[in-house]
Order: structure tokens, then C-alpha cells, then sequence
């Protein structure tokens, strides 16, 4: 194929979400900082031509990669929380996530750990925001006064965050399925009363 054909076939099939996936995936293994236009094409086989296309410059690449992730988390946060009544399973819910979504989950802890970087800062802010709000309803739902739903729900995503570090770094234990199930069930059972 010819060079000019070849760009014009990768700006017809390559969208630019596909770019902002791929950059996501690249942010969960590797890290924010590790987002290079180069080094993404050649993950995704095409030239960078392709991405110019799309994008102006890496930093509208992340800024559009993380805001599509944001609106996916908010859109899961929504459907897997929002649409439960009960408010101790609704808590119980978001403990259980952990263990699916987890392109979701390593975004999540690769962003933490890059909390200084200009894009991310505002972002998790925004999140953890969103978050903690819907922890907070629901331990007032349970009945709660708003200052005590307030500091269970910052200690509620502080242990969430917490373990979701702790994998990220390799320093919590390999757990089966059954033990981080039971892992789960404890850390319910001590954070939601009843």
C-alpha cells in the first residue's frame, strides 16, 4: 500500500476513541507519564499521522482519555450504585466492584499515583467528589447524622483506595477468589453497621 493510502485508510478506521482506549490502557500499565504518541502507534500498528488526525498534541489526547474515563466511571457509578434502593447493599456494592472493572481500577490507582500532574489533580478531586457523595447518602439513608455519614464515607474510600494501591504496588497478598471474598465480607461488615 502506498504511504498516502496507508494514512488515509488508518484516518478512516481509527477513530479517535480508539485512541483515547489505547492511551487508557497505557495509563493503567505503564503510568500518565508514560503516554507517548510514538509509543502508541506502534502499539496500535499504524503511523503517527493517524493521531494527528485526531489530536493536536498529546496533552488533548490525555485531557479527552481521561475525560472519557471519567464519564464511564461516572456512568458505572450510577448504574451499579445508583439503580440499588437498599443502602446498605448499595454500600456493599461498591466494596464488591473492586474486583471487576479492572482497566477501570488500575486507571484509577496508576492516576493516583501521578496526583501532582495538572490533568489528573482536578479529575481525581472531581471523582473521589462524586464518590464520597454517594457513600455519604447512603450511610445517611441508614440513618446516620451528616457529620458521622461524612466521616464514614471519607474512611469507606480510603480503604477502597487503599487496597486498590496496595495491588497497584504489589504488597497485598495474591488472594483466591474465595479469600478476597471473605477479605470483602470483613471489611463490609466492619465499615457498614447492621
Amino acid at each position: 500500500m502506498v504511504p498516502s493510502a496507508m494514512r488515509k485508510k488508518e484516518r478512516s478506521t481509527l477513530s479517535a476513541g480508539d485512541w483515547e482506549q489505547h492511551a487508557l490502557i497505557m495509563i493503567a500499565e505503564c503510568g500518565i507519564r508514560a503516554v507517548a504518541v510514538e509509543s502508541l502507534a506502534r502499539r496500535m500498528g499504524v503511523t503517527k499521522g493517524s493521531f494527528y488526525w485526531h489530536f493536536p498534541n498529546r496533552d488533548s489526547l490525555i485531557e479527552q482519555s481521561l475525560l472519557r474515563w471519567e464519564k464511564h466511571d461516572e456512568a458505572n457509578l450510577q448504574a451499579s450504585l445508583g439503580a440499588i434502593d437498599n443502602p446498605r447493599e448499595r454500600l456493599r456494592s461498591f466494596f464488591l466492584r473492586t474486583s471487576r472493572e479492572k482497566l477501570t481500577h488500575n486507571v484509577l490507582s496508576s492516576l493516583c499515583s501521578a496526583a501532582d500532574h495538572p490533568q489528573v489533580e482536578p479529575l481525581l478531586e472531581r471523582v473521589a467528589e462524586r464518590r464520597m457523595s454517594h457513600i455519604k447518602s447512603a450511610y445517611i439513608e441508614i440513618g446516620f447524622a451528616e457529620s458521622e455519614a461524612s466521616h464514614r464515607a471519607r474512611l469507606t474510600y480510603s480503604a477502597y483506595l487503599g487496597f486498590l494501591q496496595l495491588r497497584r504496588q504489589h504488597q497485598a497478598p495474591g488472594f483466591s477468589t474465595e479469600e478476597f471474598e471473605a477479605y470483602m465480607m470483613h471489611v463490609i461488615e466492619t465499615l457498614i453497621p447492621g
